[in-house]
């Protein structure tokens, strides 16, 4: 017997193609466009975007989660995803941002290289990004509130 597929199955499946596409893409434009002798140091970047996701945005992610949980039982599961949503894109922001930060301590032979102080940049971000997580969060509890009907308890009958 075949089950047709539903659509979370087709909008998965179209997803996943839409990834390999954008990999594959991502692949030839490395072939194509950078000299094998920068392979390796791009070849570090990635392992050390994977090593920075596994060992501190993921684990950051899944205790604060559990946190949430934990501390506010009664929050919709909507307010921790906005939360979740904010650690990943903060912790994206930094990976990329502070290898310039290192670099720009370390000195450049020009400074038109890396002419913005950008520890201040990722501060002011991370924190509009606190900002608005917090503003989006709350206003997304309030109202989940809101919508919420009373309900008398079988107590009070």
């Amino acid at each position: 017997m075949i089950v047709p597929p539903t659509r979370r199955t087709v909008a998965r499946l179209a997803l996943v193609l839409l990834g390999l596409a954008l990999l594959a893409t991502g692949a030839l434009a490395l072939v194509a466009g950078v000299a094998p002798k920068h392979w390796p140091g791009i070849l570090a970047w990635f392992a050390g975007a994977i090593v920075v996701h596994d060992a501190l945005i993921a684990p950051a992610v899944f205790l604060v989660t559990l946190l949430l949980r934990r501390v506010g039982a009664r929050l919709p599961a909507a307010v921790v995803a906005i939360v979740q949503g904010a650690l990943v894109i903060g912790g994206i922001v930094s990976l990329v941002v502070v290898p310039e930060i290192i670099k720009r301590s370390i000195g450049t032979l020009s400074s038109s290289i890396l002419p913005l102080d950008y520890g201040v940049n990722l501060a002011v971000f991370l924190g509009v990004l606190a900002a608005v997580t917090a503003i989006v969060a709350v206003g997304y509890a309030r109202l989940f509130a809101s919508r919420q009907k009373v309900r008398p308890s079988a107590d009070q009958h």
